[in-house]
């Protein structure tokens, strides 16, 4: 990631500079349940891991920091097993951790989850950054990120490759577009969806691996966003499951060529005859 060098702070009128990193935990697998009510997964009993896009936002964040100085907050809203995610980006830099979680706030779509996120973020004080990872890999929909940026009313840049802090109050971001690339100057504060091109991920420290382990992350609720009871979780969405489905898994023949003790010349042989057979030679 490129920054320009600056002594801390200098790029804003205050050197407490202020950055939020949003974290979502996905399925660590594809053995997933459906909430036959809802059509959403099941969150609660699935293992998870950090969204692996957002180990770039997370990465984008701390490389700010560590350029401009300040600390860094990560956030997450799901429920309580996503202190996993949470206690993950401690570990590997963060200094701070929330998570938005109660009943209420479950089952958001994308407008009613960047709805709760704004809230949060707008509560954490006069935030500088806001870094999201371009998208997560259960949804696809790479929209949360923007949607925040417009509850908080904030210029974004999205699918950034390149990130540049200059002294006037501005960035300089580099965003891929297919197979083109677009600069934009965006002035902060400012929302940021990071491309996986961007870093790479640092790995965690054990030091600090065991102080995440002991962290104390606040939970905050609805009531504590002053959020608006209309506007989150099922009350709050705007799109509607219809159905949700397995594909159909492919019957599959597995036929054992050779074995033990096998000749290699034999074996061969049957493979180049199955393929022929099947007009793949």
């Amino acid at each position: 990631m490129a920054l320009k060098a600056m002594p801390p702070g200098v790029f804003l009128t205050r050197s407490a500079v202020l950055i939020v990193v949003c974290v979502k935990q996905v399925p660590a697998s594809n053995d997933v349940r459906i909430d036959p009510v809802t059509n959403n997964l099941v969150r609660d009993s699935v293992e998870g891991m950090m969204n692996p896009f957002d180990k770039h936002a997370v990465e984008a964040a701390l490389t700010v920091r560590e350029q401009a100085g300040g600390r860094v907050v990560a956030l997450s809203m799901g429920p309580r097993p996503f202190m996993d995610t949470l206690r993950e980006a401690l570990a590997l830099g963060c200094d701070e951790a929330r998570l938005l979680s109660s009943r209420a706030l479950a089952g958001a779509d994308t407008l009613a989850t960047a709805y709760a996120l704004a809230k949060a973020v707008e509560r954490l004080g006069p935030v500088d950054l806001v870094f999201f990872g371009r998208q997560a890999v259960d949804a696809d929909t790479g929209q949360v990120g923007p949607i925040v940026a417009e509850f908080l009313n904030r210029p974004q840049a999205t699918l950034v490759k390149k990130l540049e802090l200059r002294p006037d109050g501005h960035l300089v971001a580099t965003r891929l577009l297919g197979r083109y690339e677009e600069t934009v100057r965006v002035r902060m504060p400012a929302v940021i969806t990071v491309a996986a091109e961007m870093n790479t991920p640092r790995y965690p420290t054990p030091l600090r691996i065991m102080k995440a382990a002991k962290a104390d992350i606040p939970v905050l609720d609805e009531n504590d966003l002053d959020c608006d009871p209309g506007r989150i979780g099922l009350k709050g969405s705007r799109t509607v499951v219809d159905r949700v489905f397995a594909p159909p898994q492919p019957n599959r023949h597995v036929e054992m060529l050779g074995g033990p003790g096998g000749r290699v010349e034999e074996t061969a042989r049957r493979v180049i005859e199955i393929l022929v057979r099947r007009n793949c030679l």
